[in-house]
């Protein structure tokens, strides 16, 4: 048996028994995630790890490139993840965090390479902003650090996506939800967070504030008391 396969047969024994009180009282319960994170389908990105999250922290949705398609009338899995997370769980915070080395991004543009994985190639459709803006906008990087730039402004992408789900942006206008986009670096162990007001990443560091894409706060295009004193 594979050996990653076979450590299911003492989970119940070591990992279970030692956690069996946090299991009982989510199985009794019900979850409550503090979070919704959207992340990489790659094997060296993991949320938990990352966040050092325990069961029922955190709502975790993990696909090629960290992608939020935009919203349409046709269902998703992204799409009812996020809509879930956001109406039936009452996450106040959603992260999309996308990574270094990341296979996706490096794929962008690479039509000898996605001609052979059709779903993929559609897939990736859905960051052709972000590789057009690191080909227009950073024309002197290359190799690696190109790559890390496509990553960045992918997150950017993905969280503009995100805004155009009713749900989320329901929330956002009512001040009950935060957006954040962070880049985990797989090499250094490091997370740089997006700065809403800058429109920069900035590393997370201890005893700083956290940089965050877009804070809770109500946000109602509509001055309601003009609207009343005009009635």
């Amino acid at each position: 048996m594979n050996d990653l396969i076979g450590r299911v047969l003492d989970f119940k024994d070591r990992v279970f028994s030692a956690q069996s009180d946090l299991y009982a009282r989510l199985a009794t319960d019900g979850q409550s995630p503090k979070a919704l994170m959207i992340s990489c389908a790659d094997s060296r990105v993991v949320p938990e790890h990352i966040m050092q999250a325990q069961p029922g922290d955190l709502f975790v949705c993990r696909n090629a490139g960290n992608i939020v398609p935009p919203f349409a009338t046709m269902n998703g899995g992204v799409s009812s993840t996020v809509e879930y997370a956001v109406v039936v769980l009452g996450v106040r915070d959603i992260i999309v965090c996308g990574h270094s080395d990341c296979g996706a991004m490096k794929a962008l543009g690479k039509e000898d390479v996605l001609k052979h994985v059709p779903n993929v190639a559609a897939w990736l459709r859905h960051s052709q902003a972000a590789h057009k803006v690191a080909c227009d906008c950073y024309p002197t990087l290359e190799g690696p650090e190109f790559e890390r730039a496509v990553a960045m402004e992918n997150v950017v992408a993905q969280i503009a996506h995100l805004r155009t789900h009713p749900s989320v942006a329901t929330a956002i206008a009512q001040g009950h939800l935060a957006l954040h986009g962070w880049f985990f670096d797989i090499h250094a162990g490091t997370v740089q967070a997006l700065n809403g007001e800058t429109g920069r990443f900035q590393m997370v560091r201890e005893g700083e504030p956290m940089p965050v894409a877009l804070a809770h706060e109500v946000r109602r295009a509509a001055d309601v008391e003009l609207m009343v004193a005009a009635q």
